[in-house]
Order: structure tokens, then sequence, then C-alpha cells
């Protein structure tokens, strides 16, 4: 069956999906509004099937890949859930120690699409550390309602906790040069700006459509960062103009760039809102920032 794009789906469509993405409507509240959009033999539930990830049909490095060595480890986290765990990638020809990037999922938990992110990554030639901040309730369940509705349930402050405790471990590695950057999606984007502001020996940020911390936070910033955003993400981009204001004023080092036409989750080539122009470009774009302010 050929794949969907954004192009094949209402924009309101498109709309309503990213509040059930997000929570702010349940499934039978999507299904409900979204029944108008139902024609031509489609139901509300084919919808919903159709805008969901296809994390086979999108992957781009196996998960069994032999030029990779893939673990999960765990870490501690004594300010947030004390123990919890991530996936750890790198090249297998790698040798010596390799800089490091962080990377943070979107609010479902580590699935295989985040993973694939990671291994992506690892074959540019870095050692990367994808958290699962699911692992205290018991990890990614398999399926992205679970995953979301497991995900409502985590104590936030004690998860900013854990990723900030990934990012040392990450960095104190054996295997890791002491350079870590940070890349994260939607609910990651916003962790990796959160991130920005905690960490000052973080040395590179690169947040895909994440929420901004308060603008005040922005004065403490010392990582460089590069700012993916979608043209049509009223949500996300509401709140854009004050921070950028902020990290103006705080003659922070960034970088933002705002894909016209693109949906949230442009990048996520598991589901129709993937924009193949703008995921191209801004991951053209991660890769030089990152080769850049982690090799150098």
């Amino acid at each position: 069956m050929e794949r969907k794009t954004a192009a094949d789906f209402d924009e309101e469509l498109l709309i309503l999906f990213d509040a059930y993405v997000h929570g702010d409507i349940d499934r039978r509240g999507f299904l409900e509004r979204a029944s108008k959009f139902a024609v031509g033999g489609m139901t509300a539930v084919m919808l919903l099937e159709a805008l969901n990830p296809k994390f086979a049909e999108a992957q781009v490095v196996p998960k069994d890949d032999a030029r990779l060595v893939t673990e999960f480890v765990s870490y501690p986290s004594p300010q947030g859930y004390e123990t919890t765990r991530g996936y750890l990638v790198r090249a297998k020809t790698s040798t010596g120690r390799l800089p490091g990037i962080l990377v943070v999922h979107e609010n479902r938990g580590l699935n295989p699409h985040i993973e694939d992110i990671a291994r992506r990554l690892a074959l540019e030639g870095y050692l990367v550390f994808a958290p699962d901040a699911l692992a205290p309730l018991g990890g990614y369940p398999g399926d992205e309602d679970k995953a979301r509705a497991t995900f409502a349930t985590l104590e936030q402050p004690k998860t900013r906790e854990d990723m900030i405790a990934a990012f040392r471990f990450l960095k104190a590695h054996p295997g890791c040069t002491g350079k870590v950057g940070a890349v994260g999606f939607c609910y990651g984007g916003g962790i990796t700006h959160m991130l920005a502001t905690k960490l000052p020996d973080l040395s590179a940020a690169v947040p895909f459509y994440g929420n901004n911390p308060p603008p005040e936070t922005a004065a403490t910033i010392k990582a460089p960062l590069l700012v993916h955003l979608a043209e049509k993400d009223e949500r996300i981009n509401a709140a854009w103009p004050a921070y950028e204001a902020a990290l103006k004023a705080a003659n922070v080092s960034y970088t933002a760039h705002v894909y016209a036409g693109a949906q949230h989750g442009f990048n996520n080539d598991t589901t129709p809102r993937f924009d193949a122009a703008s995921a191209t470009l801004a991951w053209s774009r991660t890769l030089e920032f990152f080769a850049r302010h982690l090799r150098g």
C-alpha cells in the first residue's frame, strides 16, 4: 500500500491528531471529531490507523545491523527514579573515544523509531545514548496508546533528573571524548531545551519542535543551539518569539529554522506528518552542526 503523506489529509484533521498525540483529547474524542473526515469508504478508525506510526515500513537502520554494537544499559539517577536505562549504540569499526550524542524521545518513550534515530547517528561516528523515560515504569510497552497513557503518569521532575543523569552517564563513559550534544523531538525537543539551561558543559543542543523553557532561563545557556520549527505548529510556535528575544538578549549562540508548510513531527518518518524535503534539510543541518561542535 502506498504510504500516505500530510497532503492526503485535511489540515484540521492533522491538528486534531496532534491534540490526540499530546493527550489533549482521548481516543474516543478523536474518533468522534474525526468522523466528519471519514468519506469515500474511510471510517474514523481507518483514519487513525493511517495516521499512526508505521515503524517497520520506515526503518532505516535495522536493529540487528552488523555495522553496530547496541546494548541496553542501566545508569544511576539519584535525584530522579534512582536507576533507569537507555539504549547505547556505536559503530563496530569505531576506534578510540567518540563524541557523544544524547537522543531524547517523544512522549511515548523509547519506541522503535527513536532507537532507529540512535542507530543512524551512531553510523555517523558518534557514541549515542537514548534514555527511556518509561524505564522506571517498565519501559516502552510496544503500543503507542499504552505508552502515551503510561507517560502521563511519570513524575516529570524525576524524569527531567533522569535525562540530566543520562547526559552525565554518557559524558563520563570511557568510550566518550567528553564532548556531548543532545537532540530531541517534540517532548524530547523540550527536554533538549531544558538541558541547555541546566548543563553548562553541554557542547551542542538541537531541539526539534519542542516546548521552550521559561524565557528567564535563557541567560544560563552556554551551548550553541540549532532550533528546528514547523510552520504549521501553532502550539509550539506561539511561545517562540518571547524565547527567541530572551536568547538574543542573553547573547546565546543560536540558529533557528522554520520549515515552510511542515507539520509538527515533520522529521518522524513513521507517520504521514513526515515531510521528506524538510526532514532531509533539517537532518543535514543537524549533522553539520554536531560535526562542527563535537569534533572540534
